[in-house]
């Protein structure tokens, strides 16, 4: 049995990423027997989703990292999306420099994630260059996650924004109402959707189904740290019933 023991920052607020990413791990040990991974998270302080509070966490980020450190993780993921991107084009590298920089003063060096950088790559690992976003944003942060992808080559043709701005209530929305949002998007030119820019919203359960029903890929923020967390630790990037970016069959996939 391999353990892979996986650090998480978060939000104080979230709800989503600590049940998400470890029930996608949890299918994937019952599909690739030999693994386990293990979760661990450090907290810094947001309850709503604005630029003052996503700041002020934004500078949280390398105490988190410190603790973190002193659990010897494989991998250091930070999971807020928004927090990075409302920073402006590039920043996701900034942030994960940073983290680093901090695990390897505490002895800890491990590869650093972040679901912003994640995003972009699940998005390349797709093929995709154009796509859809549903945010639970209010609209000028979804305005800043468009931004940012374009910035990054990604043409977004089409954004939906739910406009909740308290990040508890953002966890409580129901991802079975994701199949009717994104029937309100206009998806004649978009290779994929990202059904959730957001890893607060949870969107799990419907990435399936969604893309089935759509017939082009479908990923999340959550779906694309996962994929992305798999790739850095040399792992094929695989989860059952998670959409294509997470089938195991993308050109690149790690053996």
């Amino acid at each position: 049995m391999t353990d892979y023991r996986i650090g998480m920052i978060v939000p104080s607020s979230n709800l989503t990423m600590e049940t998400e990413l470890p029930r996608m791990f949890l299918a994937r040990e019952a599909a690739v027997p030999g693994e386990r991974f293990v979760h661990h998270a450090a907290r810094a302080r947001m309850r709503h989703v604005t630029p003052e509070e996503l700041t002020a966490m934004n500078g949280q980020t390398r105490r988190a990292a410190a603790e973190l450190a002193d659990a010897r993780p494989d991998l250091v993921t930070t999971a807020c999306l928004v927090a990075i991107m409302a920073q402006g084009p590039g920043y996701h590298c900034t942030a994960e420099d940073s983290i680093a920089e901090v695990l390897a003063a505490e002895n800890a060096t491990a590869p650093v994630v972040s679901s912003a950088g994640a995003l972009l790559s699940g998005i390349a690992a797709l093929g995709a260059r154009r796509v859809a976003i549903i945010t639970p944003y209010m609209k000028p942060l979804t305005r800043a996650v468009a931004a940012y992808l374009e910035d990054a080559g990604t043409e977004v043709v089409d954004a939906l924004s739910l406009e909740v701005p308290d990040n508890l209530a953002v966890a409580r929305l129901d991802p079975a109402e994701l199949r009717a949002h994104a029937g309100q998007l206009d998806l004649s030119r978009a290779d994929a959707l990202v059904l959730s820019a957001c890893v607060q919203m949870p969107s799990l359960p419907a990435v399936q189904p969604v893309e089935d029903a759509l017939g082009i890929p479908v990923l999340s923020a959550a779906t694309a740290t996962c994929h992305r967390i798999l790739t850095e630790l040399g792992l094929r990037p695989y989860v059952p019933g998670a959409g294509r970016l997470l089938g195991g069959e993308l050109a690149g996939a790690a053996a």
